[in-house]
């Protein structure tokens, strides 16, 4: 019987050129299964008929004409499928990042579409220039630093942002918006001085009520079932010209074209603010739902990666007339629930919206704008988080205020300066855990092994003459002075007259240069008054930092024990001093 052939090789997905590594989707192809194509195919069709609505009304949300949404849907879908590591994600035009489009885009076009286009584009390209940086220097980390807290509020502030600015919209009502506040003011004038279409607010709320009362079934394209039945009442009854019902009209003929989106010197800044807030946030959602899909898959998702074929896909389609896009936790799903199983459902339904804009753009043409508001507002109902918060005021209070603090200044401030706030509440929020971080002195338990904190018992035994002093953080800049001062309290509280401290630094997972420079002080000002400065259970990375940044060259190298047990042992057998462990 012949030995079984076997390929001595490493897997083909490990033969790969370098450059191989940056093109997920043909790694894809070259395993594809034929059995595959015919659910991508069906997918792609059915993930079609809710690209289009969604693409149009997040693009009139956003403060530039529909068909602009249209050309976001198609570069991003045909991008991602070849730079993307996630299988099955979606992306697109987001409610997540209207807010923050409009804040950029109205105040800077003048309502000029031409120049409103441009500002929408220059923002999705500063974004996709952001996210790719990041994913090539591997910061795929970064939107960690922002706490599920900081989260919920930055996004509650942004669904009632986007809830604000599309109200209007559903009442036929068209106002100059100047802030959330300032924009709900200016509603309430025009509803009491009767400018209301009441028309328009029917086939708005009728849809969106039939979009939230559909999403209870998830086989079924609640939210095209409920745009198309607005479609027809408005071309069936002609309420365009009979009751001034506004309508998308007819969208332009033919393909997005390459164009460099040019803005002015004086509108650079806010742009650039208002690309990195996008990147932030895409790549904050994108992040999430990519994990949670490659969890129910089985799969894993490198987050560099992911941020790499998002910012490809928003650098295109910046440069193809299109706003800045994110993954969406609306079609997503629909795709999944439709049987995809590759990103060629997203090629496909990026074929179908070409294809309606080559061959019937006038499809659509009796659209109400009211409608594609409702559209809109159901997604950002879908962004509100209210059940976790709850939680959170009853386990973690003041993380709950803090919650409270990003979701007061999106909805005052803005969603641009909003996020700012967020980004800086949470640098606030880290370094007040290590700021302030929790210490203990250690002593002997009876009948329970090891050292512990007296604060916990305290009829714990200490060792006379010497101080176990436990620091919970990493020493940095903005605790290193505190460090100090609470080794000096300790030693000076002692019982007994001190002759070493040792400081318990298995939770020091890092020092710098402050913390460093403060180290030596401290060992020189202890060893002044005959004191001696050890430490048991660092790290050994922690020691090389040390060693680096010339510590030990100054409080000597032969200061460290492996464990608090054997520090004591240690000092017992020092100073000669009769205790019993």
């Amino acid at each position: 019987m012949s030995a079984p052939n076997i390929d001595p090789r490493p897997p083909a997905v490990n033969r790969s050129p370098t450059w191989q590594r940056w093109l997920p989707g043909v790694q894809v192809l070259r395993v594809y299964q034929v059995a595959w194509l015919a659910k991508d195919l069906v997918a792609g069709l059915v993930l079609t008929a809710m690209l289009v609505p969604v693409g149009i009304a997040y693009a009139e949300a956003s403060g530039v004409p529909g068909i602009y949404g249209l050309y976001a849907t198609i570069v991003p879908l045909l991008a991602y499928a070849l730079f993307g590591p996630s299988r099955i994600l979606v992306l697109g035009p987001d409610s997540a990042l209207v807010a923050i489009i409009l804040a950029v885009v109205l105040p800077l076009s003048g309502g000029d579409p031409v120049r409103a286009i441009a500002l929408a584009s220059a923002m999705a390209v500063v974004s996709g220039l952001i996210c790719i940086g990041a994913g090539l220097l591997r910061l795929g980390f970064i939107t960690e630093l922002l706490s599920k807290p900081i989260r919920y509020g930055y996004m509650n502030g942004i669904a009632l942002t986007v809830l604000i600015s599309q109200t209007p919209k559903l009442f036929g009502i068209s106002i100059d918006s100047d802030g959330p506040l300032r924009d709900i003011w200016s509603l309430v004038q025009a509803l009491f001085a009767g400018a209301a279409n009441t028309w328009a607010f029917a086939i708005g709320a009728g849809t969106l009520a039939l979009i939230l009362l559909l999403k209870r079934y998830e086989r079924l394209p609640g939210m095209l079932i409920a745009v198309v039945a607005a479609t027809l009442v408005v071309a069936v009854f002609d309420l365009e010209a009979r009751y001034a019902v506004k309508v998308v009209g007819s969208l332009p003929q033919g393909l997005p074209n390459f164009a460099l989106p040019l803005i002015s010197l004086a509108d650079l800044s806010t742009v650039l603010i208002g690309g990195g807030a996008v990147a932030l946030v895409s790549f904050a959602d994108t992040s999430v739902l990519s994990r949670t899909y490659a969890a129910r898959t089985r799969s894993t998702v490198d987050p560099n990666q992911e941020m790499v074929g998002l910012g490809v896909a928003n650098l295109l389609t910046g440069f193809f007339q299109g706003i800045p896009i994110s993954s969406s936790s609306s079609r997503t799903p629909v795709a999944e629930a439709a049987g995809a199983r590759t990103q060629l459902t997203g090629v496909v339904g990026a074929v179908a919206v070409a294809l309606l804009l080559l061959f019937a753009p006038d499809l659509l043409q009796h659209l109400p704008n009211s409608a594609l508001a409702a559209v809109v507002i159901a997604s950002a109902i879908g962004l509100f988080e209210f059940k976790d918060l709850r939680r959170i005021y009853r386990i973690q209070r003041w993380e709950f205020w803090l919650s409270v603090f990003c979701f007061v200044g999106v909805a005052v401030l803005g969603a641009v300066p909003g996020i700012g706030l967020a980004v800086v509440a949470a640098v606030v929020e880290f370094l007040w855990d290590g700021w302030r971080p929790h210490y203990a002195l250690l002593g002997r338990v009876d009948g329970v092994r090891g050292y512990h904190d007296l604060a916990r018992y305290p009829n714990a035994r200490r060792i006379p003459g010497l101080v176990l002093f436990r620091w919970d953080a990493p020493l940095f800049f903005a605790n290193a002075e505190l460090f100090q001062r609470c080794v000096q309290e300790v030693i000076a509280q002692s019982p007994t007259s001190v002759r070493r401290i040792v400081v318990a630094a298995e939770p020091v997972t890092s020092v710098d240069v402050t913390s460093a420079d403060m180290l030596i002080e401290l060992g020189q000002g202890l060893r002044d008054v005959g004191i001696e400065l050890r430490f048991a259970e660092m790290k050994d990375p922690v020691k090389d930092k040390l060693q680096r940044l010339e510590v030990l060259k100054q409080i000597g190298s032969d200061i460290f024990q492996p464990t608090v047990g054997a520090a004591v042992d240690s000092y017992l057998q020092d100073h000669g001093v009769d205790w019993t462990p």
